[in-house]
């Protein structure tokens, strides 16, 4: 599964809460903080009223939406197409192998519509999850492969983060987009003339930020995250099961995802400098 911030994993986006610039960067927000940040930004919410709703933030709900449901769906069908293509036809035949969100939906209607809707208007940055079933037998016969469909998911996200910027790159080359001056979660590119540029290089943005935090996200060796899986890929058959039996029988599921979120918070800045420095070569990010 998959968090769209996988096996049932919420997605978490921070929008404009990392600012990249030149010379620095600022990051205002830790995890320990998330609860209380949370219930702040709901009463201020409330208190704002519908004057805070204006067109340009449903526009760019709109637009995170969009991207959150693709990428997520991306994720989910790639756990279920390696899945069947190692020999378990769970997913296959639940509908999961698709692009086409509408059964991920059905499958967690809570995870893919109602939480990163609600957590996108009162918090300003969206929530959610996604599941794609499996056989725990297969697994157990085949732990190999089972950390290959782990890994299926994460490696999803990175292909849609290298054709966004391959898109980014292109949109550069024609004289469309230009490396802006800082960058945030929604401006990794910025358009060079007003109209469809400015609406296609913060869609492109978000692809590209959203499916890097998810694919390294995910990759972390925690239970219930992807990587808990797929680091057994290095391992012998034997020390998978074993591994993944007592991972899984320590209750490390909320344990695993608070440390995993309050690790990656940490990390997440040099991951994403590491990022521009590959989108952008020869530039240097603080």
């Amino acid at each position: 599964m998959g968090f769209s911030l996988s096996g049932g994993m919420p997605l978490f986006t921070l929008s404009r809460l990392v600012h990249f610039y030149p010379r620095g960067f600022v990051l205002p927000f830790h995890a320990a903080d998330l609860a209380h940040w949370s219930v702040s930004s709901l009463a201020a919410w409330w208190m704002a009223g519908p004057g805070e709703l204006t067109p340009d933030f449903l526009i760019l709900g709109v637009m995170w939406y969009i991207v959150f449901l693709f990428s997520t769906t991306c994720h989910e069908g790639a756990h279920s197409l390696i899945a069947k293509l190692g020999g378990d036809s769970t997913a296959f035949h639940g509908g999961q192998v698709t692009l086409n969100p509408l059964p991920h939906i059905k499958r967690e209607p809570f995870g893919l519509v109602v939480v990163p809707i609600l957590s996108y208007f009162v918090a300003h940055w969206m929530i959610g999850w996604a599941s794609a079933p499996y056989d725990p037998a297969w697994q157990q016969r085949y732990p190999r492969r089972a950390a290959w469909m782990a890994l299926g998911g994460p490696a999803a996200n990175f292909t849609l983060v290298l054709l966004s910027a391959v898109a980014i790159r292109a949109g550069i080359f024609f004289h469309v987009f230009a490396m802006p001056d800082s960058v945030s979660f929604t401006q990794v590119v910025q358009p060079v003339g007003p109209g469809l540029a400015g609406f296609a290089a913060t869609f492109l943005s978000i692809v590209f930020v959203l499916n890097l935090l998810l694919g390294t996200f995910n990759l972390l060796p925690v239970p219930p995250l992807d990587g808990n899986t797929g680091i057994t890929i290095f391992m012998n058959g034997e020390s998978a099961l074993r591994f993944l039996n007592w991972s899984r029988s320590q209750g490390f599921g909320m344990i695993g995802l608070l440390l995993a979120w309050y690790v990656y918070d940490k990390m997440f800045p040099y991951i994403f400098r590491f990022a521009l420095a590959g989108l952008y070569p020869g530039s240097h990010w603080g």
